[in-house]
């Protein structure tokens, strides 16, 4: 990392009183977030029209997908068919890593299924799960028409369902599937931040285009964890403002 300034040294005691004036901003911040979420909870749901996605097992309807659970979360991965790993999306790639067997055991505890959709072809995106060492179950959407549409990608939806009935409750995108990443939440923390140009740092902080980090040598970062392959650089698939920026919320 190129030398940069660091935050004001001060004493003990100074530091304190810093932090507590920032504890009570903090505080407000988690309240204004449970508000929010309590608000989401009061959202009306909307009917899904009958529509059908493809498993390894074949076409199942979407109240298949929640595999007996009552309520499903979607992530719905941007893909370029027919493209190799290393030139899928670095975005939908660091939205998953964090999505293991545990996570979803704990989501399973409280009723709710995870599952991922793509419209990609089945036998590659079950091929790029696999490469990557990832255990949701994903689904194409390549014959699904446009009930389960998205923009190109990239959004996060949760679903209910009442017998036979599925019902659509929300969506996000953008920086609104950042619950997701923990990677950037933990970044949030350190003095340094995320390190990227939309943030309102102090002069001299390191800062690079909003994203750009998270593909190296040619291939999203995670893929460096299931292989040493050397490839050709690519570039982003994710606009700074799909994947960060006070504009992408």
């Amino acid at each position: 990392m190129t030398e940069s300034k660091a935050p004001k040294i001060v004493s003990r005691e100074e530091w304190e009183r810093a932090r507590a004036e920032l504890l009570v901003r903090e505080k407000e911040h988690t309240h204004a977030g449970d508000a929010l979420a309590a608000a989401r909870r009061r959202l009306p749901m909307t009917r899904m029209e009958p529509v059908t996605v493809v498993g390894p097992s074949g076409p199942v309807p979407l109240q298949d997908v929640f595999e007996g659970r009552r309520m499903l979360i979607v992530y719905h991965f941007m893909w370029k068919k027919g493209a190799p790993h290393q030139q899928q999306c670095e975005g939908c790639t660091h939205s998953q890593v964090a999505m293991n067997a545990q996570v979803c055991a704990y989501l399973a505890a409280r009723d709710v299924h995870y599952a991922v959709l793509s419209s990609g072809p089945l036998d590659e995106i079950i091929a790029y799960r696999d490469f990557m060492g990832w255990t949701s179950p994903w689904y194409s959407t390549a014959e699904s028409g446009d009930v389960l549409k998205t923009r190109d990608g990239g959004d996060l939806r949760c679903y209910l369902r009442e017998g036979d009935q599925v019902f659509q409750t929300s969506e996000t995108k953008w920086r609104g599937i950042e619950a997701m990443l923990p990677t950037l939440q933990l970044l949030d923390l350190t003095p340094f931040g995320r390190q990227e140009t939309w943030e309102d740092s102090p002069a001299g902080w390191p800062q690079v285009k909003a994203g750009s980090w998270w593909r190296r040598d040619g291939r999203p970062i995670a893929q460096w964890t299931r292989t040493a392959a050397g490839v050709k650089t690519e570039a982003s698939c994710c606009t700074p403002m799909q994947i960060s920026g006070p504009g992408a919320g």
